[in-house]
């Protein structure tokens, strides 16, 4: 079964750097949008972008047994934090 992580992080402006990171991210890696999710598929992991009005809810679900979840969780936050500019905080939640 795979791990996966989620959080819900505070951001009045979740839709605005959730598309930031998708566009940063599609160079390097496949990606996916629709009007309520956005899926960037990394090697060992797929994130999921779930923007509503005050918060971006993110999900880091593993593909494979050597996706490092606490390294993936430090990444995305460093990047959304870049992409909006602002400081974020994320509490993480894991589940096998």
């Amino acid at each position: 079964m795979p791990q996966s992580s989620h959080s819900q992080i505070a951001t009045g402006q979740a839709a605005r750097i959730a598309k930031r990171l998708l566009n940063h991210w599609k160079h390097k890696f496949d990606v996916s949008e629709s009007e309520t999710l956005l899926q960037i598929f990394m090697p060992t992991a797929e994130i999921q972008l779930s923007p509503d009005t005050a918060h971006l809810n993110v999900a880091i679900i593993a593909t494979t047994p050597d996706a490092d979840l606490p390294r993936l969780e430090q990444v995305v936050l460093d990047h959304l934090i870049r992409m909006g500019q602002e400081e974020l905080s994320a509490e993480w939640l894991r589940s096998e």
